[in-house]
């Protein structure tokens, strides 16, 4: 009597395999835990905490709620207010530390993900252009050069003093230098994004599908959108993930010199420059926002690392 053998399983599709490498990476997991819980806080969290963060109180309301302490603080110390409405204090015209807080993450995930967006798009074209058009790849590739030489720090601080007043008179304070910022922040990082995305089409196109679509008649503009685009995609997510960490970084540290936003509005490299001059009586104020920054972009960082591995099917399956 033949066994009969059980039915074999129907092969897992790709995304299924993605996914399965994804989540055998630990630290990636953990990463895009966090970065949930710090997006769903700071978009959500304002909706349910009822202070505003812009609110300045008057009067006698201001003298008794300036330089409130954390409620975790003021209950170590015995000569100190607590405050159950205000869990991690106010700072020293009396505004609410939490809801800055959640308000300012709401302007720094915006900011680096505008600018990540901005700079992926400029980088992925860039790069396919150049690795696809042979007599372009010489000029955008010493272009690229060029912008890899600039100090860019610099230059960043000297663009935003030039252009801040003319678009703060077109958009707003707050609305202008979001602009100015997002803008500078994408046009100084695309080049890593260019120079991986070249090598990757340069590869592709002499491989045989592309020679095959080509000998067809197809056009360039299907073959780099059909062919070309979606088999460089795994290093495209990967520079996407890793450009919101750069972004946020850039954006606070503008912002901690004095270059960003305005004073009375609140992102987490404002809230580290409030903090500094009471730095040593109450600390609170600069290592919360502290914490938020680096929490963000090592949660985007370990994002990128699993994408990356579950992405290459190198990797994939081992």
């Amino acid at each position: 009597m033949t066994e009969v053998s059980p039915p074999e399983s129907p092969p897992r599709s790709q995304w299924m395999d993605v996914w399965h490498q994804f989540k055998s990476h630990r630290g990636a997991l953990f990463g895009a835990f966090v970065f949930l819980v710090i997006v769903l806080a700071v978009y959500i969290g304002p909706f349910i905490w009822p202070h505003d963060p812009q609110f300045l109180p008057q009067g006698r309301a201001f003298i008794d709620l300036r330089d409130t302490r954390p409620v975790y603080v003021a209950l170590w110390d015995a000569g100190a207010k607590i405050d159950w409405s205000h869990p991690l204090g106010t700072d020293n015209l009396g505004r609410d530390t939490l809801a800055r807080l959640l308000f300012g993450g709401q302007v720094s995930i915006a900011v680096g993900l505008t600018a990540m967006l901005l700079s992926l798009v400029l980088g992925t074209l860039v790069g396919v252009v150049a690795g696809y058009f042979r007599r372009l790849d010489g000029v955008l590739m010493r272009l690229t050069d060029l912008f890899l030489a600039l100090p860019l720090l610099p230059l960043i601080l000297v663009a935003s003093l030039l252009f801040r007043d003319a678009l703060s008179a077109v958009f707003g304070p707050e609305g202008g230098v979001f602009a100015l910022i997002v803008a500078l922040i994408g046009l100084t990082s695309w080049m890593q994004t260019a120079r991986i995305v070249r090598g990757d089409v340069l590869a592709l196109k002499e491989r045989e599908f592309v020679l095959a679509a080509r000998s067809i008649g197809t056009t360039n503009t299907r073959l780099i959108t059909r062919h070309m685009l979606p088999n460089i995609l795994s290093p495209i997510l990967v520079s996407a993930t890793l450009g919101i960490a750069t972004a946020i970084i850039t954006e606070s540290a503008l912002s901690f010199l004095g270059f960003g936003f305005p004073p009375d509005f609140p992102t987490w490299g404002r809230l580290l420059n409030d903090g500094v001059d009471r730095l040593v009586s109450y600390p609170e104020r600069s290592i919360w926002p502290g914490i938020m920054i680096s929490l963000t972009v090592l949660s985007v960082n370990y994002l990128g690392d699993g994408l990356r591995d579950a992405l290459d099917p190198r990797i994939r399956g081992r």
